[in-house]
């Protein structure tokens, strides 16, 4: 006779909650008691079974499988349907309605967020934030708006490949935060950004290191190493397969962390905002981000700096490098006082001065 009850595993956590003394379960109080237990009782595929447990259905894990893919089948209606024609997305199978839904999303976001970001910090703050030497040719963000496009359609393919592994069971997501509550959720989400930082760091870095990887994928961002060449355009122009390897962290921790699917989803496409943002040289000095300032010298030196959001772990692996620090070595004061229309040299004169007097 075929089993039809709650999943076996989640009998077994019963009944080992049911023999363990209430004393010993007070010791820790409730939101963390259903954190720390949740982890210890869902295998990646069994999750979805355990947070619909209270559904009525007869197959509680189907019934909530189901909320990821209504959850995508939304977007996808909601994107393709205001930017094309019905009869164009309509007939085509589930994935590769996401996928081009992925595929139109990023690009607006990349373009939207790049030309707007540029038409701030390069026409109506011109000479503000950049000196005039700093700011890059329009030929030299065309040809990364080009490089950026060409792979654009690959790089749609890997969060269309992370939604059909959450539709089918195959990672570890919930579909709403009152599935583990509040407390649960920001636990997850703090460990989910660790993995994923660690992970980017170490892929960068690797993409470094490793010699062909190097000459064939990773070389082709780094031919915008200096400022004048680097704009919020060059956030996204990769080989397509450098782009899906620094990415892959998002997915790997579905795997590892019980994860939000709408969270991990916004995190993936801000990623395009993100990226832009690391590559326009302004050093907005906000610790620990690892934000432009620090980037503009992974693009110059090309062997510090690999963090992605934050400074930790070049700070803990010893390749961190502060853009404050390298400012005041290769610039004495009196020559960064004399570009008043520098903003960035203005910033800095402060600390300059201080080197300069110790």
């Amino acid at each position: 006779m075929k089993y039809d009850g709650p999943p076996l595993h989640h009998i077994k956590w019963k009944r080992l909650l049911s023999n363990t003394s209430s004393r010993s379960i007070h010791l820790i109080s409730s939101p963390f008691r259903s954190f720390f237990l949740l982890s210890l009782s869902l295998p990646s595929k069994s999750l979805p079974a355990v947070a619909g447990r209270d559904m009525e259905s007869s197959s509680p894990s189907s019934s909530y499988l189901n909320l990821f893919l209504e959850e995508t089948s939304f977007y996808n209606r909601i994107v393709l349907g205001s930017l094309l024609p019905k009869w164009v997305w309509a007939p085509l199978p589930h994935f590769f309605q996401s996928w081009l839904r992925n595929y139109l999303g990023g690009t607006l976001i990349y373009l939207v967020s790049g030309f707007l970001w540029c038409f701030y910090i390069y026409y109506l703050k011109r000479n503000v934030y950049l000196p005039k030497d700093a700011i890059p040719s329009n030929k030299a963000m065309l040809l990364q708006i080009y490089v950026a496009m060409k792979a654009m359609p690959w790089y749609c393919a890997l969060p269309s490949v992370s939604e059909y592994m959450v539709e089918n069971g195959w990672a570890r997501c919930f579909s709403r935060i009152s599935d583990v509550g509040w407390v649960a959720y920001l636990i997850y989400l703090a460990i989910y950004m660790i993995v994923v930082e660690f992970g980017i760091y170490w892929m960068h870095r690797e993409l470094h290191d490793i010699k062909p990887l190097y000459k064939w994928l990773h070389n082709i961002h780094h031919i915008y190493n200096k400022q004048n060449t680097l704009s919020p355009f060059a956030g996204l122009a990769f080989h397509p397969l450098d782009g899906i390897l620094q990415a892959v962290p998002h997915v790997i921790a579905l795997f590892l962390v019980p994860m939000h699917f709408t969270t991990h989803i916004a995190l993936l496409f801000l990623e395009a905002i993100w990226t832009a943002n690391i590559h326009d040289c302004i050093h907005a000095k906000i610790w620990p981000v690892m934000g432009a300032g620090y980037h503009t010298i992974h693009h110059t030196t090309y062997r510090h700096n690999y963090g992605h959001y934050t400074i930790w772990m070049d700070w803990m692996f010893g390749t961190l490098r502060d853009p404050i620090n390298e400012e005041s070595k290769r610039l004495p004061p009196e020559l960064m006082a004399n570009d008043p229309d520098s903003l960035y040299g203005f910033k800095l004169l402060g600390f300059a001065w201080m080197s300069y007097n110790h």
